[in-house]
């Protein structure tokens, strides 16, 4: 029998619905679901390899107690002890939970309603801090809430798009598309891109602003000085729905009093800003997008409400078509505010440090207490626990001791934390191997809940595989561990259904409009209603049973006054500057095809192959500058530490600023962790990092040999200074270096491959003088391993030894030409791969576009697939096309 289960992609914030399919020989397959208002359909290159990721391999699978499997009996009993303990000793404060965007919204919502209500702390935090907490200070600042005004359907109606600090294309690829297919359909749609990048997204720019990092605040309020002066301010919108407005003008007034005034503090040609502003001015259905580059600042706030400004100064808000737009990075980030999940909030979208919120909130759950001030945000929470502040911690579905800015310092806080509970679906992480308690936790296809997407989408996330091992839904996991502590009462949850209807209900609670959140007409469902659940956009009310696409469409606010408030801003430097020291700025982001620290992305060998090394991206005069060549290791230092990547050229760098992604971890790499150079400076209001704008400096890293390794087996790679991990199609991938050359280098390559077996023949090539090697080790007639030796970064290409690791037994000329690392005559080397989403390298495409004489991406896309499905790899595509 064939089954199929409609769910939710568990990575980014589009909330993308996908098809899971049970074939009879019981292997998924995951398409898109073309029913789901998301995506109607479509996949990113990670969401189409979902199937790939379902393996058991690294899960964790039992309970742990200092590495020691327990019962869950005896884990659960020593978490509610440890935590009791503490509270008892040292108060609620001296104990936090740190939880994540991965959460299903029910777990969140118990995770919540322990911490604050029962326990009585808000020392209850989220990684959703880390990318989408000053955009909440940005709405409820302006509109009394944290209401995001727009939904997806905007895209199609907008006139202009301006995509601004969001890498659109690799981070959000399914909603890129749609804008692109919006462009197509109605070319007079214009599209401004807004980056100190030319990212793959400004393929679809007709406008780019490569503005000089942290100066967007100058930038926006020299567009809302300039609407005032082009006559194009609403006044009876602003009369009607607004307060504020003059003193925020005047502000703008003051510090961008000119468009050459904005230009020469932003970096920019005065011609490109004039354009931009004339663009805005002149259209009525603009929707500004804007993500990680606006948020994660420490003026990410006010960068936030600088664009709604001008939304607001021209009445484009709350109508098809316009509005500011933020799209969250998570799948969940917007479940997590909807429960509280921040530190400074209550459920329900309601306020910790308003006395009525909290005596309805607890009057609701009938709790023993609730936490009465805000509760310690990120940053601050692990500063807390270095200082021996917070004694006790449980980190649930994330991996902050990579994700966190100085992750090195964060690492050792959480090392010697008296107390560290960590609940997972994943085994080895740079947090778990630190932690004392290790509780499995359901993962993705597991699970049964909801989740919330970008554009206040509700979604049923469902399961369709058995739990693995012994692992446990987070709610039920913090639900036992609360009934240990003594809280019986509130968290004696049979379904998920139940809490979700507690949540909803919770919504509707003495709200009479008063408050955005309302889903109380969700509320009261059975088991089965809950199973067809479908997609539904809060608010969802008696009065708004279908839900509501847009917010503000009367001009009512959830302010005081009922009106939106305007915010004068006041443009203020990053924290940090450059200096004679550190003269580089970082900023850091994600590749197309992975997810934060891999740990689901990186079992998916064709997500490995576009970038599978970290890396630092450069201008090249300043890599001329540094003396650093292409392709070669570099070291990229600050005052909070050190990370080596592989060297790019990238003529779209701003010279003066380097990009690094922030995936790999101490599971994927020896020195590739750059979230350990990230400075921890924080916006004031919103407490989230600063993850854009941290000075540095760069230097060729020392390495006098360099290699890479296959092996069918994973392998441990002590003694070598630098390596990472990749997965490929059955085998590991390994890119070595080091500082020292062994004496004997066919001895040291065996130690590192030599493995029992009956039947192994090494094939081997050694050059003392010229101090290279190569060496395949053969098990039948089977590749096994292979490793190559050079002094330099000249080594030959992975792609054809690496695909020699799918054949079941080599033929006469693949072994002779095993120590080349190039294929014999007749067979093409495909190289690296450029289309993920039907695995196409980059020699396969040059060959077709040469030999069949290709000319467009549609050409490309129907002879060899790519480019046809997520599109992320179109601009490079155009790129092969144009070489």
């Amino acid at each position: 029998m064939v089954e199929t289960t409609k769910t939710i992609c568990p990575y980014c914030g589009v909330g993308c619905g996908v098809l899971v399919t049970r074939s009879r020989d019981g292997e998924y397959t995951v398409e898109g679901d073309p029913s789901h208002p998301s995506n109607f359909g479509k996949l990113c290159s990670k969401g189409s390899a979902l199937g790939e990721t379902l393996s058991e391999q690294g899960r964790l699978l039992y309970p742990e107690i200092e590495g020691q499997r327990v019962s869950w009996e005896r884990a659960l009993g020593q978490v509610a002890k440890g935590f009791g303990d503490v509270i008892k000793q040292h108060g609620a404060d001296a104990v936090a939970f740190y939880v994540s965007g991965q959460l299903l919204t029910e777990d969140y919502y118990v995770a919540n309603k322990l911490m604050k209500g029962y326990i009585g702390s808000a020392n209850i935090d989220t990684n959703s801090r880390l990318c989408m907490s000053s955009s909440v200070v940005g709405h409820k600042r302006a509109f009394g809430s944290d209401s995001v005004p727009c939904c997806y359907e905007d895209l199609e109606r907008a006139k202009l798009i301006v995509l601004t600090g969001s890498n659109t294309a690799w981070c959000h690829p399914v909603l890129f598309q749609r804008i692109n297919r919006a462009k197509q359909v109605n070319p007079d749609l214009m599209v401004v891109v807004i980056d100190p990048r030319e990212t793959p997204t400004c393929d679809i720019a007709d406008l780019h602003l490569p503005l000089r990092s942290g100066t967007d605040t100058v930038l926006f309020n020299g567009l809302l000085n300039y609407l005032q002066q082009d006559d194009e301010i609403n006044r009876s919108y602003l009369n009607a729905y607004t307060e504020g407005f003059d003193e925020a003008l005047n502000v703008a007034q003051k510090t961008a009093p000119s468009v050459d005034w904005v230009a020469q503090r932003c970096g920019l040609e005065s011609a490109t800003v004039s354009a931009f502003y004339r663009l805005f001015s002149r259209t009525e259905r603009v929707v500004t997008v804007y993500s990680q580059g606006v948020n994660q600042s420490t003026s990410g706030s006010d960068k936030v409400n600088a664009i709604i400004n001008c939304h607001l100064a021209t009445g484009r808000i709350g109508r098809p078509g316009m509005g500011p737009f933020s799209f969250t990075g998570q799948p969940n980030a917007m479940g997590g505010r909807e429960v509280g999940g921040l530190a400074n909030m209550l459920a329900a979208h309601m306020d910790i440090e308003e006395p009525e919120h909290r005596a309805l909130v607890q009057t609701f759950w009938d709790s023993p207490t609730i936490a009465s001030q805000p509760g310690r945000k990120a940053v601050d929470l692990f500063n807390a626990i270095a200082e021996g502040k917070i004694k006790a911690l449980w980190v649930m579905a994330t991996n902050p001791a990579v994700s966190m800015p100085d992750a090195g310092r964060v690492a050792e806080a959480i090392e010697q934390c008296e107390l560290v509970v960590v609940s997972d679906c994943v085994k080895d992480t740079d947090t778990t191997v630190r932690a004392n308690i290790l509780l499995p936790a359901l993962g993705w296809g597991e699970k049964e809940g909801t989740v919330t997407n970008s554009e206040r989408r509700i979604s049923r996330q469902r399961a369709f595989l058995g739990p693995a091992g012994e692992a446990k839904a987070d709610w039920w996991i913090i639900s036992q561990v609360a009934q240990r502590m003594g809280f019986s009462q509130g968290f004696d949850y049979q379904h998920p259904h139940e809490i979700f209807n507690e949540h909803a209900a919770l919504s509707g609670y003495e709200n009479g409009g008063q408050r955005d959140f309302d889903i109380s007409a969700l509320s009261g469902q059975d088991a089965e209603s809950y199973h067809r659940f479908s997609p539904i956009q809060w608010p969802v009310t008696e009065k708004q049973p279908q839900g509501s696409p847009r917010m503000f469409s009367d001009g009512r606010f959830f302010t005081p006054s009922g009106k939106s408030q305007f915010q004068a801003i006041m443009p203020q430097l990053p924290a940090n500057a450059p200096s004679d020291d550190f003269p580089f700025v970082l900023n850091t982001g994600r590749v197309r095809d992975q997810w934060h620290t891999m740990t689901r992305t990186g079992k998916a060998a064709r997500l490995s192959e576009h970038s599978p090394e970290p890396y630092i991206a450069i201008h090249p005069e300043d890599a001329a500058s540094a003396h650093i060549d292409d392709g070669e290791l570099a070291s990229v230092v600050s005052r909070w530490g050190e990370m080596v990547g592989r060297i790019r050229f990238d003529n779209g760098q701003r010279r003066g600023e380097l990009f690094a992604p922030m995936h790999w971890s101490e599971q994927f790499s020896s020195k590739g962790k750059v979230c350990a150079v990230v400075n921890p400076a924080v916006d004031a209001l919103s407490g989230q990092p600063e993850f854009k704008h941290t000075p540095v400096q760069i230097r060729r890293y020392q390495s006098v040999w360099h290699g890479f390794i296959l092996s069918r087996r994973e392998l441990k790679l002590e003694g070598v200074c630098y390596w990472v991990k990749a997965t490929g199609n059955d085998h590991y991938r390994y890119e070595i270096a080091g500082e020292q050359l062994a004496e004997n280098l066919p001895a040291w390559a065996r130690s590192y491959l030599c493995a029992s077996s009956d039947d192994v023949n090494w094939v081997e090539l050694l050059d003392s003088g010229a101090q290279t090697y190569r060496g395949v080790r053969m098990v039948g007639n089977q590749v096994e391993s292979a490793i190559f030796i050079a002094p330099d970064k000249a080594l030959p290409s992975r792609s054809w030894l690496a695909s020699l690791f799918e054949k079941k037994a080599l033929d006469d000329s693949e072994r002779r030409a095993l120590l080349t690392g190039k294929p014999p005559v007749g067979q093409i080397d495909t190289g690296r791969v450029i289309c993920a989403c039907f695995n196409v390298g980059e020699n396969t495409l040059r060959e077709a576009i040469k030999k069949q004489g290709l000319t467009s991406v549609e050409e490309i896309g129907k002879c060899l697939n790519a480019g046809t499905n997520c599109g992320s790899c179109v601009p490079e595509l155009k790129g092969l096309l144009g070489g």
